[in-house]
């Protein structure tokens, strides 16, 4: 996996994916297949982090799911951010891999992930968590289950690497884009007409060519409900260096290894000026004349609770 510098260590970006045979199961159970990929993504990754003959010590990752192909069929996978070296366990030095540009092997990221995430959905399928309905009913029966784990171990599993971000201002435009991107942006719809949706997508496949696919409106809709995650889901989360339980503790201790002095505490923003920052809306400007500022001159509160005001059928007096 090739990387670039981010301050004073390295970020690796890496795609970790699931085979496609696990597509129709991942459509009735989402939660848990989605939720095993980021757990067997994250152990094989820290695995291969803690192991002395590539880093020996605790790495930090961000990963972020998608679940869609350029076609907008189900292409599952979670791209992963990686930091280029390790904390060791002792918590006072930095370990700093052995080639600037290599990480770990993809292969042996493959194999690891397959392992872990089958071990995980036969523990799922033993403890009868698996909705298994439609294109699944055939998989109830112990037997069944086993031969469909039996080919899924029959071939490699694919993780790649990206090709390396440019900058650090890249890792956190890049991280930004993929936590609020959805299926398909508006810029790509091309038409609708007659109950058909045209829309531009990139084959890959054919040397990265711009193409048009023209799909009923049923199957547009069919294809893009797909992507819709449940209630709640978060798509992007943290572990290692990283997690949310320990980072207090590791981020400092990463930086006092890699010598990197402590973030300079951002300033507090007012409200206005949040929103003008995330959305260009000025709230403090008067809405119909575009020119007077907006002030507040008194906070008015009701004088009884709400659920006490009086209620009438009639218009006001």
């Amino acid at each position: 996996m090739a990387g670039v510098s981010f301050r004073a260590t390295p970020y690796f970006h890496c795609v970790l994916t699931l085979p496609h045979e696990l597509n129709p199961l991942a459509q009735g159970n989402p939660q848990i297949l989605y939720g095993l990929l980021f757990q067997s993504a994250a152990a094989t990754l820290q695995t291969f982090g803690r192991d002395p003959r590539w880093l020996g010590g605790e790495i930090g990752l961000t990963l972020v799911l998608h679940t869609w192909g350029q076609t907008l069929e189900h292409h599952i996978h979670v791209h992963g951010i990686v930091t280029g070296g390790a904390l060791a366990p002792d918590g006072a030095r930095w370990i700093a891999p052995k080639h600037r540009d290599f990480l770990f092997p993809v292969k042996g990221l493959g194999t690891v992930l397959r392992g872990k995430y089958l071990v995980g959905l036969h523990r799922a399928y033993t403890q009868g968590a698996l909705r298994l309905a439609g294109a699944t009913a055939s998989l109830a029966s112990p037997p069944a289950f086993a031969r469909f784990l039996a080919q899924l171990r029959q071939h490699p599993w694919v993780v790649y690497a990206k090709p390396p971000f440019a900058s650090a201002q890249q890792v956190v435009s890049y991280l930004g884009r993929s936590t609020h991107r959805v299926a398909i942006s508006n810029h790509r719809l091309v038409a609708m007409h007659e109950g058909q949706v045209a829309f531009r997508w990139r084959d890959y496949r054919h040397g990265n060519r711009v193409k048009i696919m023209t799909l009923s409106a049923g199957e547009f809709i069919r294809r893009f409900l797909l992507h819709t995650l449940p209630s709640g889901w978060v798509r992007i989360r943290h572990y290692g260096l990283l997690g949310n339980r320990c980072r207090a503790r590791t981020l400092p201790a990463a930086r006092r290894a890699l010598s990197q002095p402590p973030p300079v505490p951002l300033a507090p923003v007012s409200a206005p000026e949040l929103m003008r920052r995330l959305t260009g809306i000025d709230i403090e400007r008067c809405p119909h004349g575009h020119q007077g500022r907006l002030a507040v001159i008194a906070t008015l509160y009701p004088l009884w609770p709400l659920e006490d005001v009086p209620r009438t059928t009639g218009p006001p007096s």
